[in-house]
């Protein structure tokens, strides 16, 4: 896998998403309220929602469009919807977010 490097962790608010393109995929990087980073598909497979909007409550994000749940570390619907891919994501010792994709 290639890490790449997405800008400052500051540019993603804590509690919100940001969506990249990175490798050509559109991925969506959310800032857990913890401090932790969750990196997973950008559109929602049900419908094309733009996942990066969507609310996160803890390891969940739903889909600003028709409130479908996916676990954002294991990328699985909890709502019957096909799963979404999953991104290694990290900050850098410099406060980079770094996604890695295959």
């Amino acid at each position: 896998m290639t890490g790449h490097r997405l800008g400052p962790v500051a540019d993603i608010p804590v509690g919100e998403g940001r969506a990249y393109t990175v490798a050509g995929e559109p991925v969506a990087v959310f800032h857990l309220r913890g401090g932790d980073l969750r990196a997973v598909s950008a559109v929602c497979p049900h419908a094309g929602g733009p996942l990066a909007d969507g609310q996160i409550d803890g390891q969940v994000v739903i889909c600003p469009l028709h409130q479908h749940t996916y676990d954002l570390t294991t990328g699985c619907s909890l709502s019957g919807q096909k799963d979404l891919r999953v991104y290694a994501a990290e900050v850098t010792a410099d406060g980079e977010v770094v996604v890695s994709v295959p």
